[in-house]
Formats: C-alpha cells, structure tokens, sequence
C-alpha cells in the first residue's frame, strides 16, 4: 500500500485531472480518517468547501488535504508518545493498555452512529477534534460532550426497551442504555454513499445545499433507530 505522504502529492499536483486528485484523496482518508472515512469525507466537502462541480474550485481538495494532514501529523506525535509510554509500561511489568481513541473496537465505540450516517459527526475541524481527543487522553477535564464540546440537553432516543441519551449535536452516546448492552443507532432512511461522494449535499459554490438532506442535525438524531446486527464497514 502506498503511503498517506504519497496521495497527498497527487492531490496537491496541479497538473493532474481533478478526478484524479478527487480519487487521491479518498485513498488518503483509507490511512488517516478520524470520523469515519465517509463522515470525514462529508465533514471534509463542507469545511473545504468543495463544490458538485470540482471544476469550479479545484482548490477545494488542497484546502481538505491540508486540513486532513495537520490533523494526522498531531495524531502521529501522540502516538508516538503512546508507543513509548507502552513500551515502559511494559519494561514495568504492566500489560494492560490503556485505552486510546484511535484504536477503539467499533462495535463498543459510543461514535458508531457517525459510521452509520456521514451527516453525524462533530462540526470541530479535524485538527481541533484531534486536539480535543488528545487533551482528553492525557488527563484534561474538558466541558461538554468528549467528542464536541455540545453542553446542551442530550437527546433521548429509544432503544425499543429503554433510551439512551446521545449527543444533541454529533449524536455521540452520552448515557448508554441502562440494560448495560452497547446499541448501535443508524438513520431508518441512510444516504446512499454515492450521492455522498458526488456531493449532491452541496451547491456549485461549495455550500450546504438546502432542503437535503430534509432532516439535519438535532431532528436526524432524533429519528435514528436501534441497530444490533452485523457491524459493516466503514
């Protein structure tokens, strides 16, 4: 496999066709994708501004890659630091990992509903998310929900035998269901991940498109449904 450094060189070459550059920077989110790779995707063709169109403002994709590789160069830093905290942990007799927010099994993560929908996942930029996580690791007390920040009231949403409370903002699970079992919760009517791909959720200028989805924020995470199948791919 090709390295993140190698895609993120064909995004950035003027000299290819858009498509192509398009193309790269989905591979660079298969390496390093903090919300998912399709929640990334999304969050990435909103906060870069990218356009149905990519003709239009081909500069789109090196506003997303750039903003895509600070987040990473600060992942890899604290990585790093956690390769070698574990190595001494380990010198020390101690085996058991702490856990960290990069190497979650997805079916216990309380994020899993930002797999399921791309249009949930927190508004931070991806370095400010990377930031925040990071500063929960090493020990802060930050406000609000772990992964955004939101202080407001959690929405309730039913788990067909109690509710759980999730994040009003980025759908985050704030209060797991008291049976004590990790639910899922997914859209009853997700969006096919073509059309998130040719970004029919945003107009020729790069931004939001009105009216579609119909359902945005608080009201999307008030409908989202209980999910304990199989667990897709991202």
């Amino acid at each position: 496999m090709t390295s993140f450094h190698t895609h993120r060189a064909l995004v950035l070459d003027t000299a290819l066709p858009v498509h192509r550059r398009h193309s790269a920077l989905r591979t660079c989110l298969t390496g390093f994708a903090p919300y998912g790779l399709r929640a990334t995707y999304h969050h990435l063709t909103l906060s870069a501004r990218m356009p149905r169109r990519l003709e239009a403002d081909p500069q789109s994709l090196v506003r997303a890659v750039e903003e895509l590789h600070e987040a990473r160069q600060l992942w890899l830093a604290r990585a790093e630091r956690y390769a070698a905290q574990r190595r001494a942990e380990k010198r020390d007799g101690r085996r058991a990992a702490t856990p960290v927010w990069w190497n979650q099994p997805r079916w216990t993560s309380p994020n899993d509903a930002w797999r399921h929908d791309p249009f949930l996942h927190p508004a931070l930029s991806l370095p400010d998310y990377v930031r925040r996580q990071n500063a929960l690791l090493d020990g802060a007390t930050l406000p609000g929900c772990p992964a955004c920040g939101e202080e407001g009231p959690a929405v309730e949403v039913s788990t067909g035998h109690d509710r759980a409370e999730l994040c009003r903002t980025c759908a985050r699970v704030l209060v797991p269901c008291p049976c004590g079992r990790r639910h899922s919760f997914r859209p009853e009517l997700r969006v096919d991940w073509g059309r998130t791909w040719r970004r029919e959720h945003t107009t020729d200028d790069g931004e939001p498109r009105p009216h579609w989805p119909e359902h945005l924020g608080t009201a999307r995470i008030e409908r989202l449904v209980r999910y304990d199948g199989p667990h897709p791919g991202c």
